[in-house]
């Protein structure tokens, strides 16, 4: 079918799946305010999707709130729904919300939004109407409150029914969870409670998500677009449906992401405020069999394996063996850097630290600082054998490791709003010690084995 210049073409499943849009934090339902203008230009985008989403998910933060007046709150949902949604056929496109703090921050507001939103009513008895799940064939959603009042207010959030939820629904090809929250800082922008839910959840609740094989927890709150994955499980940030101010303005937009979900993943297209798919993800990753394609990258310098862009839509594995020192080594050990003459090596990646952290250090720019990935710590007197990924599509969060045996990707650590994206491949390459030579920052350990291969996504 040709789709005029108007329409904006969906992603479809390639076999029988589910075809959706996730978007969040428009903090509007004011007449007239600066929020009704910036969510009206990502709503224009989600009409024109052609064809419309099966559903939609919100994860919190429809109206700017935060009022002690019940009847000035419900005020704004009224605008919301009957004059900013009111393109939406509901009956036909549902769409499902997550609390958040602009809307369920007391016991005032927790109730008010029961009355409004009126969602399942399948949830913990005493958060019936804020925490709940939906199925829908093969796929589950359950939706979490991450600032619930009866644990203590924001980045408070229940686990055991989580937990239990996700058991009854084993047979879910699909799991979803989503809340307002994050559990995992985003561009670097941390705080306990207030930015992720609280540290005493946090832990536990993941490791629910990754007994339960959970394919994404779905957030919104910090005002950004972002995927990391940890243990295997994607955590997406999308907040960016009309909230003004972002963090931080040079990087982040205002979006929507429009998505395909069917037997071989998730794929998705994230739409700015023009209609333009500004980033894309597939997960899993389309990496090749463990045994293939690599090429083996020869101790000390050398020329470079691979040459070019380090760009979207392709995947660089580079894989790391050997034995670490017998005793720790707190400096600087390079496994590999990529460099040139004229500037410092933009790419290094090796230990740092007492606990010989994996740590990759790129510099985009020259005579700016550069930015910290950080990944596993390699105890001492150990063989290791790690897979360190660079996947642009993800952004900062595509700087991933594995152990070899293992098939869960965990995205490595980091302060920074972008990723790998636009670096070139330097035309030599080093393994075991720096760009300046045999002294330079060695590798303490032995057997030291260093490979690379390129895959496209």
């Amino acid at each position: 079918m040709t789709v005029s210049q108007d329409k904006i073409s969906a992603i479809l499943p390639d076999s029988p799946g589910h075809q959706f849009v996730m978007y969040g934090d428009s903090c509007s339902g004011i007449p007239g305010a600066l929020h009704e203008r910036t969510f009206a230009s990502v709503n224009a985008v989600v009409r024109r999707l052609a064809p419309q989403p099966e559903f939609i998910l919100f994860p919190g933060d429809e109206i700017i709130g935060l009022t002690p007046d019940p009847a000035a709150l419900r005020a704004q949902w009224a605008h919301w729904f009957d004059v900013e949604m009111a393109w939406l056929d509901r009956g036909a496109i549902p769409m499902w919300h997550t609390t958040g703090n602009h809307t369920a921050y007391d016991t005032m507001s927790e109730d008010v939004f029961r009355d409004v939103l009126r969602l399942p009513d399948n949830g913990p008895d005493d958060q019936r109407g804020l925490s709940y799940w939906v199925r829908r064939g093969d796929l589950l959603m359950v939706f979490v409150h991450t600032l619930w009042t009866g644990l203590g207010g924001e980045g408070h959030v229940e686990t055991a029914w989580l937990r239990s939820t996700l058991a009854r629904h084993a047979d879910a090809r699909h799991r979803i969870v989503l809340g307002h929250h994050p559990v995992h800082p985003v561009n670097g922008f941390s705080g306990r409670y207030q930015r992720e839910i609280g540290p005493e959840y946090a832990d536990a609740f993941w490791q629910i998500l990754v007994d339960s094989h959970v394919l994404a927890y779905v957030c919104s709150h910090i005002l950004a677009y972002d995927v990391q994955v940890h243990r295997g499980v994607l955590q997406i940030c999308t907040a960016g449906a009309g909230t003004a101010h972002r963090m931080p303005d040079e990087v982040e937009y205002l979006h929507c992401i429009q998505a395909a979900l069917d037997r071989d993943g998730l794929r998705y297209q994230v739409l700015d405020t023009n209609g333009v798919a500004r980033e894309r993800l597939r997960w899993p990753p389309p990496f090749a069999d463990d045994s293939t394609g690599w090429r083996g990258v020869a101790a000390g310098q050398s020329d470079a394996v691979l040459t070019g862009p380090i760009d979207t839509g392709s995947i660089v594995e580079i894989s790391l063996s050997g034995r670490t020192a017998a005793q720790a080594w707190a400096p600087e050990q390079t496994l590999f850097t990529a460099h040139a003459p004229e500037a410092i090596a933009p790419i290094w990646l090796g230990l740092r630290g007492p606990k010989q952290t994996l740590t990759l250090i790129v510099g985009k720019k020259p005579g700016r600082s550069p930015s910290y990935w950080l990944g596993t710590d390699l105890p001492v007197g150990r063989e290791f054998d790690v897979r360190v990924a660079f996947y642009p599509d993800m952004g900062p969060g595509g700087i991933l490791y594995r152990h070899h045996g293992e098939a869960a990707w965990t995205s490595c650590a980091s302060a920074t709003a972008t990723g790998i994206e636009g670096i070139h491949w330097p035309r030599a390459w080093s393994v075991g010690h720096g760009q300046h030579g045999p002294q330079d920052r060695p590798f303490k350990g032995s057997a030291l084995s260093v490979g690379a291969r390129l895959a496209v996504a």
